[in-house]
């Protein structure tokens, strides 16, 4: 089966620095792809070459069995991969009106009630009316959330979208990440700090050091037999920074 991503070759540099090696890596239709690894490895930057946000130095990323890049990516098949980064950026206006604007981009139109349906399955449609910059760290998370969610997207990229929440906000957008995966279908990858939020949410695991692919693997088999030593280094909580 094609994989929905497929990366092969893959290096990337910023001046004479390279920051990541990657020789192959897939992200199956379907699944929970999670990227753990120390700060530094290099997870965001190859999450930011994963949504054509940057050109990678050298190799090739496929997207639905063919190779592109930020210049060649119709606009059609970018609008089938969405982000949502650490820190919500939202718009100074209304919820209802920050989960709509990119339908509105994309349609011309409103969203004819999805925009409520997607705050309704974030748990926020009581906050519909309210002043986005109103919201707290965590509700405004889960805004950004349902405005990605409501775009229906092939590929949903989460940068650590739950770093600095409460234990109550984790728990809750863990459960729409999982939801989403489990009744879309949507192909999900999310790095995280979080090992254990990785164990709860990912079909496979990937173990980034240093800018080096170490080890990918089913969750149960990446947590319970690591091959690689500075993976199991890692989920003792030994230092390997």
């Amino acid at each position: 089966m094609t994989p929905l991503l497929l990366v092969s070759d893959l290096e990337h540099r910023y001046g004479a620095r390279t920051v990541l090696r990657i020789p192959q890596l897939q992200v199956q239709a379907g699944e929970i792809l999670a990227l753990v690894g120390p700060s530094g490895a290099g997870k965001s930057t190859l999450l930011r070459l994963l949504n054509f946000l940057e050109a990678p130095s050298a190799g090739q990323i496929h997207f639905r069995g063919q190779p592109y890049t930020p210049q060649t990516l119709p606009l059609a098949l970018r609008r089938r991969i969405t982000t949502v980064f650490q820190q919500p950026i939202l718009l100074d206006m209304s919820v209802r009106a920050n989960v709509a604007y990119g339908l509105r981009l994309r349609t011309g139109g409103n969203g004819h009630g999805q925009e409520d349906a997607a705050l309704q399955a974030v748990g926020l449609a009581h906050l519909a009316p309210a002043r986005a910059r109103t919201l707290s760290g965590g509700e405004a998370q889960r805004v950004s959330l349902a405005r990605a969610l409501v775009l229906d997207p092939d590929l949903l990229l989460l940068d650590e979208p739950t770093a600095n929440l409460d234990p109550g906000n984790v728990r809750a957008i863990e459960e729409i990440v999982a939801t989403a995966n489990r009744q879309r279908g949507t192909t999900i990858v999310l790095v995280t700090h979080n090992v254990w939020q990785a164990r709860r949410l990912a079909q496979r695991v990937a173990f980034l050091y240093e800018g080096e692919l170490l080890e990918t693997a089913a969750t149960a088999d990446f947590f319970e037999r690591p091959q690689h030593p500075r993976t199991a280094a890692f989920l003792h909580g030994d230092m390997v920074y």
